[in-house]
C-alpha cells in the first residue's frame, strides 16, 4: 500500500483526501496516517491540510522498494524490486535469486555495496548515499552466444536515460562504459548462468556515479559523476526508472531481430571512439587502428594500419584511446 499511496501522491497535482485513499485501498484513516508518517520519516515533505487532504511537496533522494516502484513505467522490468541498504554485490544477489527461481525482470538495488564488481574482476567502489547500484535478472529465450549483446543493449539504454533525465551528452565507450566529457560515469557488468545450449538466466549490473562529489586523486583523470559534470543533484530513483523504461524498449528491438541491427546506427552515433585512433589490448598482443563502429552482433570494427578490418570481441580485450582512457 505504501507504494500505491506514494504513486497517488505523485500523480495528483493538488491535494488528495484521506477519504479517497481509504476508499481506494479499503483501509482506515489510521492506516493512511501511519503510511504518511512513515513517508515523512524517510524525508518526504508531505503537507496535510484539514478538509483538503495530503499533498507531496518534495521527494528526497532516497532509494527503497516503494520509492522505485512508485516511479516505474514499465511492463516487466522491475516487476519485482528488492532493495538493500547494504549488500555485497547486487549482481551476486541477483544471481542467487536467479538460482532460486526469481522471475524475469526482477530488479535488485542497493544504497551501498561492500563487494562491488567491475569488468575482469576489478573492484567497483560503492559508497552509500550518492550512486546507483542495480542489477536486473533476465531469462531470455536466446542462444548463449547472443547474450553478450545484452551488455550493449543496456549501455544504449543507460546513455539514453541519462540524456533524458539530465540533458547531459552521455556517450558509450565500447563495450560497457558510459562517459560524460571523456570520463567514466557508469560501468556495466553482465554475467550469466548457462548450460551448453540454453541460458538459465542473465544478470546485468549497472553502477552509475550520480551525486558523487569527489573521487580519489588517482581516479580524477578518468572518473566523474553526473553531479560533477552538470552541477546539479539528481534523483537516483527517477534515473533507475528511466533506465528500466529505456531498457524495455531496446530489449524488444533486440529480441525482434536477434541482434543489434535495429539500434546499430543509434549506438554508433554515441560511440565515443568512433572514427578515432585507438589501441586494442589483447592478451599477449596490442595494436593501433581506427574504430569504425559496431557490427550487428556487437563486435567493434577496427581498421588497422594496413587497411584490414578486424572484428574485436569483448571479454579479455580492452580498447583505449591512444592518448588516454577514451
Amino acid at each position: 500500500m505504501k507504494t500505491e499511496i506514494l504513486s497517488m501522491l505523485r500523480e495528483t497535482d493538488g491535494y488528495i483526501s484521506g477519504q479517497q485513499i481509504c476508499e481506494q485501498f479499503q483501509v482506515s484513516r489510521t492506516a493512511v496516517w501511519k503510511v504518511m508518517e512513515q513517508l515523512k520519516a524517510e524525508g518526504y515533505q508531505i503537507e496535510a491540510v484539514r478538509n483538503r487532504g495530503y499533498h507531496l511537496e518534495k521527494s528526497p533522494d532516497v532509494l527503497g522498494e516503494a520509492e522505485i516502484k512508485s516511479l516505474l513505467n514499465t511492463s516487466w522490468a522491475g516487476c519485482d524490486v528488492l532493495y538493500f541498504p547494504e549488500t555485497d554485490s547486487t549482481n551476486t544477489r541477483a544471481k542467487r535469486l536467479g538460482d532460486e527461481g526469481a522471475v524475469h525482470g526482477t530488479l535488485v538495488a542497493a544504497d551501498r555495496q561492500t563487494g562491488g564488481k567491475g569488468r575482469r574482476g576489478r573492484r567497483w567502489e560503492s559508497p552509500a548515499g550518492s550512486s546507483i547500484y542495480m542489477s536486473i535478472l533476465l531469462r531470455p529465450d536466446i542462444p548463449p552466444d547472443q547474450a553478450p549483446m545484452l551488455t550493449l543493449v543496456m549501455a544504449q539504454s543507460t546513455a539514453e536515460a541519462i540524456r533524458i533525465r539530465t540533458g547531459e551528452e552521455a556517450l558509450i565507450k565500447w563495450p560497457n562504459d558510459i562517459v560524460i566529457n571523456g570520463k567514466k560515469v557508469c560501468g556495466i557488468l553482465t554475467e550469466m548462468s548457462t548450460e551448453i545450449q540454453w541460458i538459465n538466466h542473465v544478470v546485468i549490473g549497472v553502477g552509475i556515479n550520480v551525486n558523487t562529489e569527489y573521487f580519489p586523486e588517482e581516479l580524477t583523470e578518468t572518473a566523474t559523476s553526473i553531479y560533477l559534470e552538470s552541477g546539479g543533484k539528481q534523483q537516483r530513483s527517477g534515473l533507475i526508472a528511466e533506465v528500466l523504461k529505456q531498457f524495455e524498449r531496446y530489449y524488444a528491438m533486440f529480441l525482434e531481430t536477434g541482434n543489434l541491427s535495429a539500434m546499430q546506427e543509434e549506438y554508433n552515433r554515441l560511440l565515443v571512439n568512433r572514427n578515432r585512433e585507438v589501441k586494442v589490448l589483447e592478451p599477449g598482443n596490442e595494436y593501433n587502428g581506427y574504430a569504425i563502429g559496431i557490427n550487428e552482433t556487437g563486435e567493434l570494427l577496427i581498421r588497422t594500419e594496413d587497411g584490414q578490418i578486424r572484428e574485436v570481441y569483448a571479454g579479455e580485450v580492452s580498447v583505449r584511446g591512444i592518448y588516454g582512457y577514451v
